[in-house]
């Protein structure tokens, strides 16, 4: 599975971005898909995941209210539409995707086969 993020840049807090993670050579169909960014120094981080049935999304609190997930199946890509953006956004973004992972596991990037090229996102005045 290939997996690639992009749509990343540098925005002023407050705008808005959304990130496109698309995967090549099959559908999203049953893969749970999770978004997770790193910013420097800092540790890996769960932004927000969707489950293998399209049916449920997840976020972390930091993100809650402000990004939101979707998936475009004829395109095979998945969108974190990021909105308010804040200077503590900023991060490498990628998306990962999983076959089997189970909900409780859905937050932790280990737990996922395959994760995908990362993309920036820097929010700064």
């Amino acid at each position: 599975v290939q997996l690639q993020a992009s749509g990343g840049g540098s925005v002023q807090p407050g705008d808005s971005l959304r990130l496109s993670c698309t995967i090549s050579g099959r559908t999203f169909r049953g893969y749970a898909i999770g978004w997770f960014r790193q910013a420097p120094g800092n540790e890996r981080e769960f932004v927000a995941a969707i489950s293998r049935t399209g049916g449920s999304t997840y976020y972390a609190d930091s993100v809650k209210g402000r990004f939101a997930m979707s998936i475009n199946n004829a395109k095979n890509t998945v969108y974190l539409q990021m909105n308010s953006l804040k200077p503590q956004d900023t991060a490498v973004y990628y998306c990962a995707a999983d076959k089997s992972i189970i909900t409780s596991s859905i937050r932790d990037l280990a737990q996922y086969d395959w994760q995908g090229q990362e993309t920036q996102v820097t929010v700064s005045s």
